[in-house]
């Protein structure tokens, strides 16, 4: 599989910043990257994001609700961003789970909602600081992982996205032989799980990826690519971080 580099612009980016879409899908086309390349912009730049892209990279959506439509003030359906251009969204990120009390019930609708819609979900998991200092780190993203996805499973539709919340935005990244051992144990319990299937589920590392480490955390064994935060606002940076994925 070809690995997929996704940036998360989070509450970012304003009309200005459609140059940035512009920029890394003309280099898309001149230089070919060997990765998938999507972003996700705010739900108020998808349309005017689809179109700057023109087909030469993917656009996504940051979160979708778990209804087709209704009385839902301030929602966004997962039919909605489909219309709209979008062939993404990532569902369950720390900072809904955080800061919008996300259980992975709520996230396995949404799941559930990307899927109904004929989008990738790239569903977030990750532990925090105080959860592996406790050695909680594996069963923490089982459980996740568990809750996450239930009925209904598309395989081919999914990607997970393993973000330890302690790395995101703070600068640090764990040592490689603790991405490897998350990455390697998320394999094993999609194997498990799902069998053959699970080999078609690309598992992207995100937490302050960022040009200068971007090719090391992408040579390790079972990492799929990367969601990539503050660095895909930059088009330098996030070309950058394309080009660092090696050949296979």
């Amino acid at each position: 599989m070809r690995p997929l580099i996704a940036g998360n612009w989070k509450m970012n980016g304003l009309l200005a910043q459609l140059e940035v879409i512009e920029r890394v899908a003309a280099s898309a086309i001149a230089a070919p990257p060997l990765a998938d390349v999507l972003i996700c912009p705010p739900a108020t730049l998808i349309g005017p994001a689809v179109q700057t892209a023109a087909g030469r990279i993917a656009i996504g959506g940051q979160d979708c609700a778990s209804e087709v439509a209704g009385a839902f003030t301030g929602d966004t359906s997962a039919e909605m961003l489909k219309d709209a251009g979008a062939s993404a969204v990532i569902v369950g990120h720390s900072e809904r789970r955080q800061h919008h009390g996300e259980t992975d019930a709520i996230v396995a609708t949404k799941v559930l909602a990307a899927w109904r819609a004929g989008l990738l979900a790239i569903i977030c998991i990750g532990e925090t600081l105080a959860q592996r200092r406790a050695g909680k780190a594996l069963s923490v993203c089982d459980e996740q992982l568990a809750g996450s996805v239930s009925e209904g499973t598309i395989t081919s539709a999914m990607a997970i996205a393993y973000e330890p919340l302690w790395a995101i935005g703070s600068g640090h990244t764990p040592k490689p032989e603790q991405i490897v051992e998350v990455h390697a144990h998320i394999r094993a319990s999609l194997t498990a799980r799902w069998g053959a299937k699970a080999s078609k589920v690309r598992i992207l590392y995100g937490g302050s990826v960022n040009p200068s480490n971007a090719r090391a955390i992408l040579a390790l064994p079972e990492v799929g690519g990367a969601l990539v935060g503050g660095a895909s606002l930059k088009a330098a940076d996030f070309e950058a971080i394309l080009a660092a994925v090696a050949r296979p």
